[in-house]
């Protein structure tokens, strides 16, 4: 295998690089923390009610920095590795071979053994001797199921002392018979009093990137 990804045409591997940056966005949004940041903020405008704040290329952007800021070092370590075998060899395939052993390492820390056990049976029929032996795309899928889990989870805990606040607001409205008035009306602000009296923002955000180290 490594003499064929030696002997391959330069023209070729040009191909295989323009494919890979193609893949770059996906890679970016289901292989990286990226994926946990965005749906819990996401589930945590939800939970609040305010649809439209705040924007959705907020959320995005304040994702997408938390992500540098976590997997700086996983970066770092690709370009470090993948950089090696390109300027001695000017190999593009091996160099994304080795540039993406950090990134296969991260996912597995994140990723549940049996999510991994299923994708690995269902690919090779057989557990493998070491981690060496798994693949980046045999990784990625147990990865994305755990980082939806893991998301699902912490949405569920948000979403809790919302949920809440919710009913008593529309029970202290029942009890006073104001039948016409939506509880979203009222609720609303003290959801925001309380999230602002607490520093949810703070809380939320560094408990998402403490999950990482």
């Amino acid at each position: 295998m490594d003499t064929i990804v030696k002997d391959l045409n330069p023209i070729i591997q040009m191909l295989v690089l323009m494919t890979v940056f193609s893949l770059i966005p996906l890679i970016f949004c289901c292989m990286t923390s990226f994926l946990r940041f965005v749906i819990v903020f996401s589930m945590l405008k939800t939970a609040m009610g305010t649809q439209q704040v705040p924007p959705s290329i907020v959320i995005i952007g304040l994702s997408m920095i938390l992500t540098f800021y976590t997997m700086g070092g996983t970066f770092q370590k690709m370009y470090e590795l993948g950089s090696v075998p390109y300027n001695q060899n000017h190999n593009i395939v091996e160099a994304i071979n080795e540039g993406s052993k950090p990134l296969k390492e991260f996912m597995m820390k994140q990723t549940r053994e049996s999510d991994l056990a299923f994708f690995v049976e269902m690919s090779k029929g057989r557990a493998p001797e070491n981690p060496e032996e798994l693949t980046v795309w045999e990784v990625a899928p147990a990865f994305i199921i755990s980082e939806l889990k893991t998301s699902f989870e912490i949405g569920f805990i948000i979403f809790v002392p919302f949920i809440v606040l919710d009913l008593v607001v529309a029970n202290i409205l029942l009890a006073l018979g104001m039948f016409m008035l939506s509880p979203t009306i009222i609720s609303l602000p003290f959801k925001l009093l309380i999230f602002i009296a607490v520093d949810g923002w703070a809380l939320i955000v560094q408990g998402l990137v403490t999950s990482y180290n």
